[in-house]
């Protein structure tokens, strides 16, 4: 029986000034300083005005003016120190200078930003760990940053069931403050990224494979509303939202605490080994047979470059070299990078941080999945081998060949806690990415060429093996891809029906500079 939907009912915009102070709920010395801002001549017809007559610049200027009021020292608009938070994003492709930084550190003042960027029409991004690379995803020129970095509380529950994760907050934090509690949650592999993004985007853990998606182990989320209504969202409460930001992205609101069920896992097995590249064939060869496992507690990370390979294994529990990774074992490596170790899942994300440091200042992504087909990976990986070695040696950028395993539990985990948009079929599966890191801007569409007719070539050689899938995770995707685009059809009309429903105005779609939107796909 399906549960009932909140019957949430969409606030009407302010139309007036003493409207909009008032909606802001401030202090009466506050509300007067906002009015007397406001009190403008020629504000009325900045507002009223046409898309063509309004003047966007002035209006960003206005509502960072009014932030500044609201939040105090939290809205930044000094250019140097806006630039230096700006640069705080991972990628230097999504550096762009917005009029303003905004840093909310409660749900209500989330709720403000929203209704002020609402009301004056100005365009914004929300960067929550900023460690996507595709522009305009955490990033705007001169409109609102709303940069959540400072909403990274982390606590637990008495007993150690649920913790509740603010989304600024990085993995790795996270992971160090549930070791003392001897738990874990499902989250990203690289501590440095932010949790609100990950999990926005389906979110793919070393543990997936046993307990599922990040976003399928969340059991509630505080959600701000693009009218600056403050929700709760999980089985029970606006199950249909819920269900869309289970990998909807950003197209519904802004996440202001994901509350997370533990795992008593803290004790694990871990080893990783560089090969040389000459063994890129037997590797692959390695990881598809591995694939027929049906040990979900087994994870594998295959990382091929072009000077070295290496394969991470893991294994949900502590134990003596598992015998399911035999097919790797079986090939000599170069030298252990990390022998054999039963170890905690907090070392384990340390180990990942030290080793997913780039000093490149520009880096982009890309998707592509598959059914399981040696055949294929072995011809996609020489044509990509061909074209990423041409590229380094015109540009020195460099760049990565990664298989990630989706095993069918993954989906059926995720099924069996309410499903989400991603509309998964339950098979093994691999998603392929990449990482290309490069320094100069003017390199940046020849080495970006490698992913996309690398992804080409998934598409054309998979279709021709009856192997090609069309999904592309988000957190993958790059800038040019559609994600949401190969989600099922009745999925993506079931996610503008929720995004219509919490959104009807449309301030995400039109308002919001970048990101995966429902408008663009």
């Amino acid at each position: 029986m399906a549960t009932p939907q909140t019957k949430d009912k969409a606030m009407t915009p302010p139309t007036s000034i003493d409207e909009f102070v008032a909606s802001l709920d401030l202090p009466q010395e506050k509300a007067e300083e906002v009015t007397t801002v406001l009190n403008l001549e020629g504000l009325p017809s900045l507002l009223n005005g046409t898309k063509v007559e309004r003047d966007v610049p002035r209006l960003a200027d206005i509502s960072c003016e009014i932030a500044q009021i609201v939040l105090g020292p939290n809205t930044l608009r000094e250019k140097r120190e806006v630039k230096d938070l700006v640069e705080e994003s991972w990628s230097q492709t999504c550096w762009e200078i917005p009029a303003c930084v905004v840093r909310p550190q409660t749900a209500k003042q989330v709720s403000q930003i929203l209704r002020i960027v609402s009301f004056f029409k100005s365009r914004f991004a929300v960067r929550s760990g900023g460690h996507s690379p595709n522009p305009g995803a955490a990033s705007i020129s001169n409109g609102v940053l709303i940069d959540l970095h400072q909403m990274n509380k982390i606590s637990i529950d008495s007993g150690h069931n649920v913790a509740s994760v603010g989304p600024g907050a990085r993995w790795g934090h996270v992971y160090a403050f549930l070791d003392q509690y001897g738990v874990t949650v499902i989250g990203g592999r690289i501590p440095q990224v932010g949790v609100g993004g990950l999990i926005l985007g389906g979110g793919l853990s070393y543990f997936s494979g046993e307990y599922g998606l990040a976003a399928d182990n969340v059991s509630s989320m505080e959600v701000v509303l693009a009218d600056g209504t403050i929700v709760t969202a999980d089985h029970e409460h606006r199950s249909d939202l819920f269900w869309a930001l289970k990998g909807g992205g950003p197209n519904f609101g802004i996440v202001t605490r994901y509350n997370l069920r533990t795992i008593p896992v803290k004790n694990i097995w871990y080893e990783s080994m560089v090969f040389s590249i000459d063994k890129a064939t037997a590797l692959l060869d390695a990881f598809a047979t591995w694939q027929s496992s049906s040990d979900t507690k087994a994870s594998v990370a295959l990382v091929i470059s072009l000077n070295a390979i290496i394969v991470g294994l893991v294994y949900l529990r502590s134990t003596e070299r598992p015998s399911v990774f035999q097919p790797f074992y079986e090939i000599p490596p170069l030298f252990p990078a990390v022998p054999p170790t039963n170890g905690t899942v907090l070392a384990l994300s340390q180990i990942t941080g030290a080793s997913s440091v780039s000093t490149s200042p520009r880096h982009d992504y890309r998707a592509a999945s598959s059914k399981v087909d040696v055949d294929l990976y072995k011809q996609v990986y020489q044509h990509w081998i061909n074209k990423a070695t041409a590229v380094h040696e015109s540009t020195g950028a460099n760049l990565t060949f990664v298989l990630q395993h989706i095993p069918p539990n993954l989906v059926r985990k995720g099924n069996s806690n309410g499903g989400n948009p991603l509309g998964l079929a339950p098979i093994s599966q691999q998603w392929w990415t990449t990482i290309a890191d490069w320094d100069n801007p003017e390199d940046d569409a020849v080495v970006r060429d490698v992913a996309i007719s690398t992804s080409q070539k998934w598409e054309e050689i998979g279709k021709a093996h009856g192997s090609y899938l069309p999904f592309k995770y988000m957190n993958d995707a790059s800038r040019d891809e559609d994600p949401l685009g190969s989600y099922p059809v009745a999925n993506r009309n079931r996610l503008r029906a929720v995004a219509a429903k919490y959104d009807p105005f449309r301030v995400f779609q039109t308002l919001q500079n970048g990101g995966f939107l429902l408008s663009k796909s």
